[in-house]
């Protein structure tokens, strides 16, 4: 038989669970796991958009693939989801904790005790939560792994959206805490991922005018990203062929901004 080195990057056998996956990048993740042999279930906020979302990847990808309403800040929700998962794929071998979601702050020094308190509890407790929920079914799995939707705003200076940054931040520290405690038993990862353009930024109330600067970044790459560019790092991550591979952040932002000495 050829060598086909392809084969570590399938997922045949696996079972994942991908938050905030009814559109834009958890849409985009679901599908490459999907279409790399996973059976996926998409949790959402919005149940019928996951359901309609979940209807269309299986149909585009042959694949069992399941959607069903999540919210991932109430404990009933998220051990309803994993049950839910377990029941219908037989266990569970991925999570992908890719639910996250930030607002402007134009006054860094006005953000409310509630805004930064609600922000922590959706950017960073509720992947606390979905680990813990998800962990004792990962540990009967071959390949299990866990991976985070982090923010490449959570390791610069980003006090334009302060609340949001500093949530993600505080990701970092509990994926890698967390890694350490899980080591040799669990992967854990996160992507710090860069400017994707998706109707989420215009619902964060970034306006059209920055979004078209957005569209033309000044990094490495020219361009800014697509779910599918983020989607086919998740899917390194999850699969066999990121088996050695833990406690890292991983940069899938463009190479970030160009650096220049004497200008242009």
């Amino acid at each position: 038989m050829a060598y086909d080195p392809l084969a570590a990057f399938r997922m045949h056998g696996h079972a994942a669970i991908v938050t905030g996956g009814a559109q834009n990048i958890g849409a985009g993740i679901a599908r490459a796991f999907a279409g790399a042999g996973a059976r996926v279930m998409i949790a959402d906020l919005d149940g019928a958009k996951a359901a309609a979302t979940a209807t269309a990847i299986a149909a585009e990808t042959g694949q069992e693939v399941r959607g069903m309403a999540c919210d991932v800040t109430k404990e009933g929700d998220i051990q309803a989801l994993v049950a839910a998962t377990v029941a219908a794929f037989g266990g569970l071998s991925t999570l992908v904790n890719n639910v996250g979601w930030g607002g402007v702050n134009p006054d860094p020094l006005a953000v409310t005790e509630t805004q930064m308190l609600d922000s922590y509890k959706l950017n960073t407790i509720s992947a606390y939560r979905m680990t813990a929920a998800c962990v004792p079914h990962l540990l009967q799995a071959k390949n299990p792994s866990v991976i985070n939707s982090g923010s490449f705003s959570s390791a610069v200076p980003a006090y334009d959206i302060l609340a949001y940054a500093t949530a993600k931040a505080a990701l970092n520290q509990m994926m890698v805490s967390l890694a350490h405690a899980l080591a040799k038993k669990v992967r854990v990862n996160s992507v710090l991922i860069g400017t994707v353009i998706t109707p989420g930024y215009a619902a964060a109330g970034i306006d059209a005018a920055t979004q078209e600067r957005m569209m033309h970044p000044d990094t490495l790459t020219g361009r800014p990203g697509t779910p599918e560019d983020v989607a086919n790092a998740m899917l390194w991550l999850a699969s066999p062929a990121g088996g050695w591979i833990s406690g890292q952040t991983i940069n899938v932002h463009g190479g970030g901004g160009v650096v220049r000495l004497f200008g242009h």
